[in-house]
């Protein structure tokens, strides 16, 4: 049984704000793609591109955060995730199908960032 030490703790803690972070970056495309149906600088199509300006900058400085604490190569590779945030904001929001096609999709794209977190684990082995 392995024990959980503080560093792995700290470092798990790290992924869930990613994790968080980059659901906050793909909200930004909900406003962009409803700004879009929008009269050009209409009041709502500015107030949807401001709630984007506002979700990458709270993005941007949480990125920064991460950075410093993470590996770049792992939380660059943790970004394809928001492709399943984009499916799931696309079903909630615009009520757009899940099909299968788009499932597996979303699988490949979590299995690989497993993978990829998986080998990194062993590579100071």
């Amino acid at each position: 049984m392995e024990i959980m030490t503080k560093k792995s703790k700290k470092n798990y803690v790290t992924l869930l704000v990613l994790h968080l972070m980059l659901m906050v970056y793909s909200t930004s495309g909900v406003f962009s793609k409803l700004a879009a149906g929008t009269e050009f600088l209409s009041f709502k199509f500015c107030l949807y591109y401001g709630c984007v300006i506002v979700l990458l900058g709270i993005y941007a400085i949480g990125w920064q955060q991460i950075i410093k604490r993470f590996p770049l190569t792992n939380a660059f590779a943790n970004k394809a995730v928001t492709v399943v945030w984009g499916i799931i904001w696309g079903a909630v929001f615009f009520r757009e199908s899940i099909t299968v096609g788009k499932i597996i999709g979303a699988v490949l794209v979590i299995a690989g960032v497993v993978l990829y977190a998986k080998a990194g684990e062993h590579d100071g082995d």
